[in-house]
């Protein structure tokens, strides 16, 4: 054989071991144990994930935030997450290679206040301790805004109200040692709370928009992506048939999200309770990207990034669209 024809059998075999390395053998999915995030809860305990990746290995680790998330996927940690628009869009302006693929929900987020506390609105905040999954995700960003257009600031900002990161599922704990006075929780954690005599300041209307913004949507990391479309494919049927599911069976819906919620935290949703917080959840993979856009400035106003990224590049649900004008 000549050099030359050496040279390629070489760039032949390097160019398929580099295919092969690309082909994941693992894939790592990152949620929440919340009712935002019943998607990816619905997927795993009817088995719609590892039945749509067949014999690729599938992990997956719960978070209590998105910046917890977040963190991880910086990490190298997680290849699909579902996450808030909030950290999702603070992970694409520092330079993250992350995408949105699709939504997951919208709204199903309130204020809740401790029983014996006087909040009645966002103006009885001052001076109050309340309580965001963590410093930096959606609710904190939200709440951030709601201050500022009620004339108040978090005490980091000169201001009277001490915002205090608390995982959603321990705010009732939190109410009992009078650690925190109010709390912007996600549901069903919201529901649960006023189901234990806690009052309802404001619903997930009152919250922003009138309930119409993203929740969670679905990142990917990018490098990802490129090398396995196919399972990132996969993933979205299965995430669809989710969404199907908890549209069309609610009450089977609702056991396979309360099992997986007790599986990860250790309590139990009573029925009742799961039932009013999906009345103050819209479940969707579809995304509002005009809230999106608002959001990416919120994110900006709260100061925790100093430019808004490109939407355009950040989000991309071409695969979604084809799967759901019945693509395969």
């Amino acid at each position: 054989m000549t050099n030359r024809t050496h040279l390629l059998t070489a760039a032949v075999l390097l160019s398929l071991g580099l295919t092969q390395a690309q082909q994941a053998t693992t894939i790592r999915i990152g949620y929440f144990p919340n009712l935002t995030h019943a998607p990816a809860l619905v997927a795993l305990d009817r088995g719609d994930f590892q039945k749509a990746f067949g014999k690729v290995t599938l992990q997956t680790r719960d978070f209590v935030s998105g910046t917890q998330l977040s963190e991880a996927f910086a990490a190298g940690q997680i290849d699909i997450g579902y996450i808030g628009p909030g950290p999702a869009i603070n992970a694409a302006a520092r330079g993250l290679p992350v995408q949105i693929i699709a939504g997951a929900s919208n709204a199903g987020a309130v204020l809740i206040a401790r029983k014996d506390v006087s909040i009645a609105s966002f103006k009885d905040l001052a001076g109050k301790r309340v309580a965001v999954p963590s410093l930096g995700n959606t609710q904190d960003i939200s709440l951030r805004h709601i201050l500022k257009e009620q004339g108040l600031k978090a005490q980091t900002d000169g201001g009277t109200v001490t915002i205090v990161p608390v995982a959603p599922a321990d705010v009732a704990a939190a109410f009992s040692s009078r650690q925190i006075d109010a709390a912007l929780v996600p549901e069903p954690w919201g529901a649960q709370l006023q189901q234990q005599g806690n009052k309802l300041v404001l619903d997930e209307k009152a919250i922003w928009r009138n309930g119409d913004y993203p929740t969670a949507v679905v990142i990917v990391n990018t490098k990802f992506a490129a090398a396995n479309p196919e399972l990132v494919k996969a993933f979205l049927k299965a995430h669809l048939s989710a969404v199907a599911f908890i549209k069309k069976n609610p009450p089977a819906a609702q056991q396979a999200i309360s099992r997986q919620l007790e599986k990860l935290t250790g309590q139990k949703v009573a029925p009742l309770v799961l039932q009013r917080a999906l009345s103050r959840t819209q479940i969707s993979a579809d995304l509002n990207q005009d809230a999106l856009r608002e959001y990416a400035d919120l994110n900006k106003e709260a100061g925790y990034t100093r430019e808004v990224p490109d939407l355009s590049k950040v989000v991309n649900l071409s695969v979604l669209k084809s799967l759901q004008t019945g693509g395969k």
